[in-house]
């Protein structure tokens, strides 16, 4: 694995059960480097990313995540993966019945941390970077979607990730809101974090442009700058 590769995969076959939905993948993602994967619902985007953080395992081929083997990763070892892992979902998965303080505070012990002082200041310079810290006592259901979304990605950051995966970040959300919520994960970018954002959103990827790739008949393929994206990689 190249040392500015983050995520390397190598001839892997993704699938979802028993279902090969993608073959001969190679890709890889440097660090700080923001790549956007698109396809057809059904297509393999969301199996891949799933894959990459220990939720369906690597049957076939080569794949690394950080120093992490997908191929001899054991389920014990999963966790520890996933801390290096920011990962923003779509339909969010905030805790319902609890604050966002808490919601927040839930996440870091589940990842070991034990002091109190640092896991206050951690919880407040996450919600900084989304300009959320003055929600800290308020419960998703009293947020917006896109105050639901910050929040989420301020999820993300809280063990200082290596890489943001993140599956239709912008699927529930406004133009305006969908274009906050890619600011904010460009100001991530900036800062080192590698993103690999699966989107449906063509406004999106015209107006923050980066690299591309396309999952479409069983293959990962990178879509040249050159080349107009095909729009019926963005219906259902």
């Amino acid at each position: 694995m190249s040392s500015e590769n983050i995520i390397e995969l190598t001839n892997a076959s993704i699938y979802q059960r028993d279902n090969l939905v993608l073959s001969e993948v190679d890709f890889s993602l440097k660090k700080g480097e923001f790549l956007y994967l698109i396809g057809r619902t059904g297509s393999g985007k969301s199996s891949l990313l799933k894959t990459l953080y220990g939720e369906l395992p690597l049957k076939e081929g080569e794949a690394r995540v950080d120093e992490f083997d997908l191929r001899t990763l054991k389920p014990k070892k999963t966790p520890y993966l996933r801390r290096k892992i920011g990962i923003v979902f779509q339909d969010f998965q905030l805790l319902t019945d609890r604050d966002i303080r808490k919601n927040l505070l839930f996440v870091l012990k589940a990842t070991g941390w034990k002091n109190k002082t640092e896991i206050e200041e951690r919880i407040l310079e996450v919600l900084k970077k989304v300009n959320l810290e003055d929600k800290l006592y308020k419960m998703p259901s009293q947020l917006s979607g896109g105050e639901q979304q910050r929040i989420v990605i301020a999820r993300a950051m809280l063990n200082h990730p290596d890489i943001i995966l993140a599956d239709e970040p912008t699927g529930n959300l406004d133009p305006e809101t969908s274009e906050e919520i890619l600011n904010i994960l460009m100001e991530i970018k900036e800062s080192g974090t590698a993103i690999l954002m699966a989107t449906h959103n063509y406004n999106i990827l015209k107006k923050f442009q980066q690299e591309t790739y396309k999952c479409e008949k069983g293959k990962l393929l990178r879509v040249d700058s050159d080349t107009p994206i095909d729009f019926s990689l963005f219906e259902d």
